[in-house]
């Protein structure tokens, strides 16, 4: 299914960030204070966010356009050319400057994360910058087969753009699929897939986590006005209900081993996307994405899971 996808154009929309990761050895507690002290022997950057997204999507053989924003800082510089070492244009980077760029610190020694410091900008966009996101987003949608919106809550995603956008895939009969963040979780109406993870759900909601895989997912769907609803669980797998889908379908979880949880949801996203253009139905969408997910969560940081490491283990699963 992912063959047919190849070269096929795709477009995220979404909350960009730089991952950097610190690593170490700890082998002393500091005599300043009850905390542990790192002796840094190595670190590297990744893309995070929306990038990962776009990132995920171009390794399953895409061809991804992503547009965001960036700050005018060498975070936004880092992210710039960590696309364009993957082949993804920076060209739809909106600089936003008195912005930081979205940057993750995480700390590691042992593979264990001791620390993780974020630097962010709070502030909602300017009207100008919503603006110029709409206008580049609805021009490269004209020849998108898919859209993504992957939203961190750092202010790229809003009501505006997403209503924008959502009208307008619509005409062009571009399916769309969303992983939502808390402050828009009810502006989607009308996406294909709205993938949210269990707490983001229970809390948009107002239950607890444990109360949603009993209640009836009809009037929740009917609520968020979406075709579909792909709920992630965690070490749970995933659930699966809507338009598109007989019945309720439980995905279970395909992973080994969980060495690190970051960047499982961005690659189910991208697996999702891409299945969908193949040609997939939602349902083997999901079952490509759960084996990604377990490929993802295996090894550390966010990684890209590439169509040859996909092919190889879903053959070595039959």
């Amino acid at each position: 299914m992912l063959h047919r996808a190849a070269g096929r154009p795709a477009l995220v929309i979404g909350d960009a960030m730089l991952d950097r990761y610190v690593s170490g050895v700890v082998d002393r507690i500091s005599p300043e204070g009850p905390v542990p002290v790192v002796r840094v022997e190595s670190e590297r950057l990744a893309l995070g966010g929306a990038a990962n997204v776009a990132a995920g999507i171009a390794a399953l053989g895409l061809d991804c356009r992503l547009i965001t924003t960036v700050g005018d800082d060498p975070a936004g510089d880092s992210l710039r050319a960590s696309l364009l070492e993957i082949g993804i244009s920076a060209d739809d980077l909106i600089e936003t400057p008195g912005r930081l760029t979205t940057q993750k610190t995480r700390v590691l020694a042992r593979h264990q994360q001791m620390l993780r410091i974020d630097r962010e900008s709070g502030a909602p966009l300017n009207s100008a910058t919503v603006r110029a996101l709409i206008e580049r987003a609805e021009e490269a949608l004209e020849s998108s087969s898919v859209l993504v919106f992957q939203d961190y809550d750092k202010g790229v995603i809003s009501p505006e753009l997403t209503r924008c956008l959502l009208d307008r895939a619509a005409e062009l009969g571009v399916p769309t699929v969303v992983d939502p963040k808390l402050r828009h979780f009810f502006e989607f109406r009308g996406a294909h897939v709205f993938k949210p993870n269990i707490r983001e759900l229970a809390a948009a909601l107002g239950v607890e986590p444990t109360d949603i895989e009993a209640t009836d997912l009809g009037p929740i769907l009917e609520r968020l006005g979406t075709r579909n609803l792909l709920l992630t669980l965690g070490e749970g797998g995933m659930l699966l209900f809507g338009a598109d889908v007989d019945g309720v379908m439980r995905v279970p979880s395909l992973a080994r081993e969980v060495f690190d949880v970051t960047g499982a949801g961005d690659t189910v996203l991208a697996v999702i996307a891409a299945s969908l253009v193949g040609g997939a139905t939602l349902s083997e969408s999901a079952l490509l994405a759960t084996i990604a997910a377990g490929l993802e969560v295996s090894r550390l940081g966010a990684v890209p899971v590439t169509h040859d490491e996909l092919l190889t283990e879903i053959a070595g699963r039959e």
